[in-house]
């Protein structure tokens, strides 16, 4: 099992910006995909965005595309998701999550096997 770590999460007000950040201490994500989801309570985990080290590849979901962006470090043990013009509805709890045996992006929560514990966004209106 990878540990990942989120931070970064907080309160915001709308408009505003956070950057989440997502350390891999043990493995880099360079081998694989790493992933941001959210969550709100009784929804299921929704799909924020995705990276695929190896050519940089990146995949967004329509809710968030242009206002967020996915990226990392070059060594692959850290991995961002900066979110701007952040909306009331983009609060959640932000989850950082590690795909380290595929080489397409997956949007299903199903094919990522290693979580972090969460950060929680809040943006108030």
């Amino acid at each position: 099992q990878v540990q990942l770590i989120e931070s970064g999460g907080g309160p915001v007000q709308a408009g505003g910006s956070l950057r989440l950040s997502c350390h891999a201490p043990e493995r880099t994500f360079r081998s694989g995909i790493m992933g941001w989801f959210r969550q709100t309570p009784g929804k299921e985990r929704e799909f924020v965005a995705a990276i695929r080290w190896s050519g940089t590849f990146t995949h967004y979901s329509d809710s968030v595309k242009g206002r967020f962006t996915i990226s990392g470090d070059t060594a692959g043990y850290y991995g961002y998701l900066q979110m701007n013009n952040l909306k009331p509805e983009d609060t959640a709890v932000y989850y950082c999550a590690a795909d380290l045996s595929s080489f397409y992006i997956d949007v299903a929560a199903t094919a990522y096997d290693h979580w972090g514990r969460g950060t929680q966004v809040t943006v108030s209106s």
